[in-house]
């Protein structure tokens, strides 16, 4: 039977047990920090998995201090259907070149005027740039007391562990 509609979602209820089992098992700062992000923002596995901690809070040059910020930006290249994990094709092959009339009669007058010199012409040279589609980033509000609770105290604990919040 094929999927239908939106995906279920937790109630108020279960969204306390879930809390409450992830305080007795490993890394239970870690994880509410996830679940926090993922019941409050909505985001999706692979979007948490790629989020980095400069989309959560401003550090200082030294990392081990942090503000969080108010608006979290989620980049275009973390979002469903933005590969976000590479694994598209690695070269793009063009398959097709667009040109309005004045710009394409334009290349005809320029292959023309080389073919006459006798100078080698290489199609490739005359294609038009190719337009790279730009996505939004996704602007979420982080707003709710406990998703900043469930951050900050994550990052707190990094720090107390590392020593710093900067990538190594």
């Amino acid at each position: 039977m094929p999927k239908s509609g939106q995906a279920r979602v937790l109630t108020a209820e279960q969204q306390d047990h879930v809390f409450d089992v992830i305080q007795h098992h490993r890394h239970p700062e870690k994880n509410t920090a996830i679940m926090q992000i993922s019941f409050k923002l909505g985001l999706r596995a692979q979007e948490i998995a790629l989020l980095q901690v400069k989309e959560i809070a401003k550090l200082n040059p030294s990392g081990t201090e942090f503000k969080l910020l108010e608006v979290m930006s989620l980049p275009a290249a973390y979002t469903k259907g933005a590969d976000a994990m590479g694994r598209s094709q690695s070269r793009y092959q063009r398959k097709t070149v667009s040109f309005d009339v004045a710009s394409f009669n334009q290349v005809i007058r320029q292959i023309e005027a080389l073919a006459k010199a006798g100078a080698d012409v290489n199609p490739e040279d005359f294609y038009p740039p190719v337009r790279k589609h730009r996505g939004k980033s996704r602007d979420l509000p982080m707003v709710d007391a406990g998703l900043r609770g469930a951050l900050a105290e994550y990052l707190r604990l990094r720090i107390d562990k590392s020593g710093t919040l900067m990538p190594s």
